[in-house]
């Protein structure tokens, strides 16, 4: 195969949200290749709200940050994975104070800390009450611009994977004039982030199409807990794509749940009410939602006019919807949010295949089990991307000479109808609440929508294999636990206290 460019380098990193970015940064020893589908910076990273969860109070540690990590996990975290998180995150913070990051302090220069669903003590920094994710981003792209060890290629999307007697060798890419492109290497990082887009309510930007997931299983990269998809409680219900995220740091600070007739209903459903863990949330509010209620997060009380100060990202998106939050309630919504499964990895990240890695979301490290811990995922991409970064340098594995690779093609063309058709039957059978009937009628009708489109690899043709990878799973796990409820099996199995790994 001729191919308009080929490149050599010691590692490809794809993906660069906060993992990509940290594992691309935390090699300089090594000639990276960098490569984005959209600009520098893209992904999810930069639309996060809520924080990072870091143990730095005195009244906080390390061991209790993991308690609460695998209390919320429902069982299935790996509790050596979860140790290294929160043992590394003072570390992780630091690095990235270094990397010019800024956070939002107390008087006397102590970070700030918030407090989330799930967590026990304060322990979340934020940037700007809500903008903490751009600050990341802003952070770590102006350090991966004056790197020189890294080669960056924007609006590149990567097909798939290069793999020679199950070694993966590289990957192939499609360039943003149609150039046909081939990367050698015996490192590949995939940091490609979650599969949101998957679902109509989503509050994933439009890239987080499951790319990496999809690319790993076609390579033969063992995955799991694919069922576990975490639907945040507190969307902006808009009507607008992706759904505005309502941050969980509103609840934190006292922001309460109401119907509409004015019913604090959290307060029946838990212990903690608006702070219960996510699903437990996500499900009080969807089964008003599906009994014709509607719901509002108020924050009137709780912020009130601290609002544009203290939110100012949430106060922008509600004043352009025409709802003052500081006088008036927000009506909300649950919408996809965050993939716990993914590509499975060790503590290293490495994967299955030996020559790939993953990272961030688009790995399954078992840090998160079946519902991950509020603000654990901007701190995963930079524990582990450090972890992965330096497993490769240790390796020192320098890129094959010659790689008999496939043509990347055309970029093919994917019916709109069908991805629209997918993003609706994810959402109604495969969402919230699931039954065998609904998830039965999903895989067939996402079969018949894999039929439909071009065997290529395309965004649109990630997003079906990953969807069928998901209600798979969710069919398979015939018990309730974390993220993943069934309505005809609500009970939590000890049958199932493992994942479910595709190998």
């Amino acid at each position: 195969m001729t191919f308009d460019q080929v490149l050599g380098a010691d590692c490809v990193v794809v993906g660069t949200g906060v993992a990509g970015l940290t594992t691309a940064l935390s090699m300089p020893s090594l000639d990276v290749v960098l490569v984005t589908k959209t600009e520098l910076g893209g992904g999810s990273t930069w639309w996060a709200q809520g924080g990072i969860a870091v143990p730095v109070s005195p009244e906080d540690s390390p061991a209790q940050h993991a308690a609460d990590t695998i209390a919320v996990g429902a069982g299935l975290n790996d509790p050596i994975a979860v140790g290294a998180l929160a043992g590394n995150a003072v570390e992780g913070i630091a690095h990235l104070r270094e990397r010019g990051a800024r956070f939002d302090t107390e008087p006397d220069g102590d970070l700030l800390l918030g407090r989330e669903a799930g967590h026990s003590v304060r322990r979340i920094v934020h940037t700007d009450g809500d903008a903490t994710g751009a600050e990341v981003s802003r952070a770590l792209v102006e350090a991966t611009r004056r790197a020189l060890h890294v080669r960056l290629l924007e609006r590149f999307f990567v097909t798939d994977l290069v793999v020679e007697a199950g070694i993966v060798v590289g990957v192939t890419a499609r360039g943003p004039s149609g150039e046909r492109l081939l990367i050698r290497s015996a490192s590949v990082v995939l940091a490609t982030g979650g599969l949101g887009r998957v679902y109509v309510n989503t509050t994933n930007p439009s890239e987080v199409t499951g790319d990496g997931l999809a690319m790993a299983r076609r390579a033969g990269a063992a995955v799991a807990d694919v069922e576990f998809v975490q639907f945040h409680p507190t969307a902006l219900a808009s009507g607008r794509d992706p759904m505005p995220l309502l941050t969980e740091a509103l609840r934190g600070e006292g922001a309460v749940l109401v119907d509409d007739e004015g019913v604090r209903f959290m307060i029946a459903e838990h212990r903690d009410a608006e702070l219960a863990p996510r699903d437990i949330v996500a499900r009080a509010v969807w089964r008003r939602l599906m009994a014709g209620r509607k719901v509002f997060l108020d924050a009137i009380d709780a912020v009130g006019d601290r609002f544009p100060d203290r939110f100012p990202t949430v106060f922008k998106e509600c004043m352009d919807e025409g709802i003052d939050p500081r006088r008036a309630l927000i009506p909300a919504e649950p919408a996809a949010h965050y993939h716990m499964g993914g590509i499975a990895v060790d503590l290293a990240g490495r994967s299955s295949l030996r020559g790939l890695w993953s990272v961030g979301e688009a790995s399954r490290s078992g840090v998160h089990g079946a519902n991950r811990l509020a603000s654990n995922s901007l701190l995963e991409g930079l524990v582990f991307g450090e972890a992965v970064a330096a497993d490769i340098v240790s390796l020192a594995v320098k890129a094959p000479v010659s790689v008999d690779a496939p043509d990347p093609g055309a970029e093919p063309e994917v019916d709109p109808v069908a991805i629209a058709n997918l993003r609706r039957v994810m959402w109604e059978k495969v969402g919230v609440v699931r039954d065998r009937e609904g998830l039965v009628a999903a895989r067939q009708e996402i079969d018949r929508l894999l039929g439909s489109v071009p065997q290529e690899p395309s965004e649109g043709r990630n997003m079906l294999e990953a969807s069928s990878l998901i209600a798979t799973s969710a069919l398979a796990r015939t018990e309730s636990r974390g993220a993943h409820h069934r309505s005809d099996f609500p009970d939590r199995d000890p049958a199932w206290d493992h994942s479910l790994v595709y190998t």
